[in-house]
């Protein structure tokens, strides 16, 4: 229906919910329970409440026992499932970029005469910095170079530490990075903007499965799909804020040690990591406070300007010429190898045994296996986030943002800080692979940063990328977990977002304290297993829900309803070469009207 003041706009909104919003009388939040300044779920809030105190807790009771339990579960599913886990994520790519090519590609997300709330250079800002900025920050020199050590792994079965292995450790790098993990964050990201934006819906997990449980999502299958997500996202963020200030502790380490002639920080200091995780949850707390517009979208940009920067002092500095041939070369090697890879289940590998009666999980389930679970247990966190902030777009233009442009720029970061680290290795007789293993990945970066110029200002550039990357993530996380425990609303009240932001910060410590924090991320990571069964399912209802809209927009009840609006509001209509209407808009503004 229109709006009082029975502007186009509001018309074509009504437009949009009597054809489009299935026919409910239910609103995201419209159960919700209001007080001090919270807007909340009345069971999703309190039961994430209380999960989260059970698993802290019974995960510090336990100690070494938790780790045990949650590890062995992990190795389990790794060894077991890994080949579902590898046909999953394949379906998943065929699946996105089906309906970027298809007839659907022309749809939009929000509707007919969605607007885009943020430029391209913000939303390409926010999605990278939420998706992949600070696991590319931490991997990007320790990957390539373990893998150069192993031969490229059971794959490629290079000898260690050859020419090779090098060629072969970009490819496996190149793969882990690129299509595969953005393809599981884009199919998420818009299954969930199409039923938020397109429906109506609530914006959160449940929502997926209107074509399948219509009202139900209202009710206890719903809650429990939200509280799994909760789970999900709160202990993954937590455990990787508490693994991450490892490298920014190993950052504040090595600038200090340069500055001062001496190791005044040490590396391995609980203490020292608990103030830096004190300091990263304050930093994200005011920036959550700030909201979308002022905090995340404003810290994102200036992330993607640091990256910028950081990689052209890389490129110039660096072997600029062996950069160069190693990110067009490891293109190729990725592609070549590319349906070997993406299918690949170390079947007959070597490695590939029985060891006191469980499957040995060798390098791929270590590796490969890890993170296609990894990045579909983050999937409900990053898909989300990237779903709130891409309201205005076509399905081709948010596959062909969110599939294409941040995997080519992963590749060139890889190919500009791996190659870095593989010419010292191969030329210079460096000792990175040795510093790797004898002192963690955290530590790959700066030992790779003191072979070059400025180590102590470039050291000073990646501590603080570090930091902001993961004020980010926190950031995108709370506003996350702020939609999913306010029954799938927008927006929120601060007081809730800085709840969730300094609720990250605590757990992080408490479990960092405690001991528990690597039994709690293996035991977050293990939800990707029915997170990849809910996925495929996904793939269908959103197929379903495209096509649906689809066949509307091509209806004659549609353009009857589009020409009443032109010829009552002066509303000028555009049409795809597929005559089926892509946008709508006020007369006075628009240029052109293809009949």
């Amino acid at each position: 229906m229109a709006d009082g003041d029975g502007s186009s706009e509001g018309m074509s909104d009504g437009l949009q919910v009597d054809l489009f919003h299935p026919d409910s009388d239910r609103e995201p939040g419209d159960t919700n329970i209001e007080a001090l300044g919270f807007d909340v779920h009345p069971i999703v809030f309190p039961i994430s409440l209380v999960i989260i105190a059970t698993f802290v807790a019974a995960t510090i009771m336990l100690g070494e026992d938790a780790s045990k339990f949650f590890t062995g579960i992990f190795d389990y599913i790794n060894a077991t499932f890994g080949w579902f886990y590898i046909i999953a994520v394949n379906v998943f790519i065929v699946t996105i970029v089906y309906f970027a090519v298809s007839k659907y590609g022309s749809i939009k997300i929000g509707g007919v005469q969605a607007e885009k709330e943020f430029s391209d250079f913000s939303w390409m800002a926010m999605l990278f910095s939420a998706g992949m900025g600070i696991g590319l920050m931490f991997f990007s020199v320790a990957e390539p170079m373990w893998h150069f050590a192993s031969g490229g792994g059971t794959y490629f079965m290079a000898e260690g530490e050859s020419l090779a292995a090098a060629d072969a450790a970009m490819g496996v790098t190149f793969f882990h990075w690129g299509f595969h993990p953005w393809a599981i964050y884009g199919l998420v990201g818009l299954g969930l903007a199409f039923f938020s934006f397109n429906r109506g819906l609530p914006l959160t997990f449940r929502s997926i499965f209107w074509p399948l449980l219509g009202e139900r999502i209202y009710g206890w299958p719903g809650h429990l799909i939200d509280l799994v997500t909760v789970f999900a996202t709160l202990f993954g963020l937590a455990s990787s804020l508490g693994f991450g200030v490892a490298q920014i502790n190993a950052g504040v380490a090595e600038v200090t040690e340069i500055l001062t002639g001496s190791a005044m920080v040490s590396t391995g200091s609980t203490t020292v990591q608990i103030g830096l995780i004190a300091i990263i949850t304050g930093i994200a707390t005011m920036s959550v406070a700030a909201g979308l517009d002022s905090g995340v979208k404003r810290l994102s940009t200036i992330n993607l300007y640091l990256m910028f920067v950081f990689l052209a002092f890389l490129l110039i500095v660096g072997p600029t010429l062996f950069i160069l041939d190693t990110f067009v070369g490891s293109i190729g090697t990725y592609f070549q190898n590319f349906l070997g890879m993406s299918f690949y289940t170390e079947a007959f590998a070597p490695t590939a045994n029985m060891v006191d009666g469980w499957p040995y999980a060798g390098w791929q389930h270590a590796w490969t296996i890890f993170y296609w679970g990894w990045w579909i247990a983050w999937s409900p966190f990053v898909g989300m986030f990237i779903a709130r902030i891409s309201k205005g777009r076509t399905v081709r233009e948010f596959v062909i943002g969110v599939l294409v442009l941040p995997s080519l720029f992963s590749f060139l970061w890889l190919a500009t800080f791996g190659a870095s680290a593989l010419n010292i290795s191969l030329n210079k007789g460096g000792g990175l692979v040795t510093t790797l293993f004898d002192q963690g990945q955290a530590s790959a970066m700066f030992a790779m940063l003191q072979s070059y110029p400025l180590t102590a200002v470039t050291s000073v550039v990646a501590t603080l990328l570090v930091v902001t990357f993961f004020v980010t993530s926190s950031d995108s996380g709370s506003l996350v977990i702020d939609h999913l425990t306010s029954g799938g609303k927008h927006d929120v009240p601060r007081v809730q977002r800085i709840f969730w932001a300094v609720t990250e910060g605590i757990v992080a410590a408490i479990l960092l304290y405690g001991g528990g924090l690597g039994a709690l991320q293996t035991a977050a990571i293990t939800t990707g297993l029915p997170f990849a069964v809910i996925l495929c399912l996904m793939c269908y209802t959103v197929y379903l829900g495209l096509d649906h809209e689809y066949d509307i927009l091509a209806s004659e009840e549609f353009r009857d309803r589009v020409s009443d609006l032109a010829g009552e509001e002066g509303v000028a209509v555009e049409r795809s070469g597929s005559d089926v209407v892509t946008d709508v808009q006020d007369s006075s503004d628009a240029s052109t009207s293809d009949d």
